[in-house]
């Protein structure tokens, strides 16, 4: 018996529901490809970070223009033209076209941005280089007491409407958790335009360091408890949500892959895991999700999907409160 791995995603034809996600991994293209070849049914770039381009566009216009006009002996600066420079945006770009020829899946563009500008012209540009899709990255962190989560949401909606406006390749958005009601909030997306959802984004946290009392990044790269989180609201969203819904962050091994699948998520996402074990993990996931599908009689993962969402399940009530208070009675010492 031969299971029928081809899901749909974002109205793009995958031949697995496995993906690689944006990571270093996606971001070489040897291991993109590799990705690919051990069964990635598409891959997600690495974001564009519209801060990090900007800062670094001003930083190069600013050091050839050092002088320039104000010393007679260099009116238009000091420093000639850099041969060979490629600003970062351009090398990003060229990776996205290389990866599009280089593979037959679909290659999705990334996008960070803090400007509605700035989402727009990358987003432009990155379906200009050949992006199938774009995954608009949302993070903002809120820190003015005066602005409330109404008009932060508000803000949400508008730049998903506005690249909407301006391109015309299916757009996932990728969000965090922390909605007062998630699945309204799902709705509203998809109403802007959103042709998918990604739950979750893995949002860092700050560390302090002791010696310089400076304010320090911290990596850590997921493990499978963190699918917990995603695989309920992957459940609840299943019947509610008309688009795509891709499940990302905890997902490591083919158990993960299938429970996702079975509450309902058209796609699975994997980056830490990648980054741990390779890309050739991906055929290692896929080829265990395909064992437990035979082995219970399914013909392909559209027949299991959504098999044991909140609609399904034979006791929804798990996904909600009670969940909650059986697993504190569940404790014994």
């Amino acid at each position: 018996m031969s299971i029928d791995l081809t899901t749909e995603y974002l109205g793009l034809t995958l031949p697995s529901p496995i993906m690689a996600s944006s990571s270093p991994v996606t971001g070489d293209l040897d291991r993109l490809v590799a990705a690919v070849e051990a069964g990635a049914g598409a891959v997600v770039l690495p974001s564009i970070f519209e801060e990090e381009v900007e800062a670094e566009e001003m930083a190069h216009h600013a050091g050839l223009e050092f002088g320039s006009g104000v010393f007679g002996e260099a009116a238009d600066g000091y420093l000639p033209e850099p041969v060979g420079y490629e600003p970062s945006i351009d090398r990003q770009l060229s990776h996205l076209a290389a990866a599009v020829d280089a593979v037959d899946v679909p290659v999705i563009g990334s996008l960070n941005g803090v400007s509605d500008g700035g989402w727009i012209r990358y987003a432009t540009k990155l379906v200009d280089a050949g992006a199938a899709a774009i995954e608009l990255n949302l993070y903002r962190m809120p820190a003015d007491a005066h602005e409330t989560g109404a008009a932060v949401e508000e803000g949400y909606l508008s730049l998903v409407e506005a690249v909407r406006a301006a391109v015309d390749v299916p757009l996932a958005v990728k969000i965090g958790p922390w909605f007062s009601s998630l699945p309204s909030m799902a709705r509203r997306f998809s109403e802007a335009g959103a042709d998918g959802l990604v739950l979750f984004n893995r949002f860092y946290q700050p560390d302090l360091d002791l010696l310089t009392l400076g304010v320090a990044p911290n990596l850590v790269l997921s493990d499978p408890s963190e699918a917990r989180q995603v695989m309920r609201w992957i459940a609840v969203l299943h019947p509610l949500f008309k688009g795509s819904l891709a499940a990302t962050s905890g997902v490591h091994g083919w158990e993960d892959a299938t429970k996702l699948l079975l509450a309902g998520a058209d796609v699975m996402m994997m980056a830490s895991a990648l980054l741990r074990r390779g890309p050739g993990h991906v055929k290692h996931v896929a080829d265990g999700m395909v064992a437990w599908l035979e082995e219970r009689g399914y013909d392909s993962v559209d027949q299991a999907r959504g098999s044991v969402s909140h609609a399904n399940a034979a006791d929804p009530s798990g996904y909600e409160r009670a969940n909650y208070i059986r697993t504190l009675h569940s404790w014994s010492s």
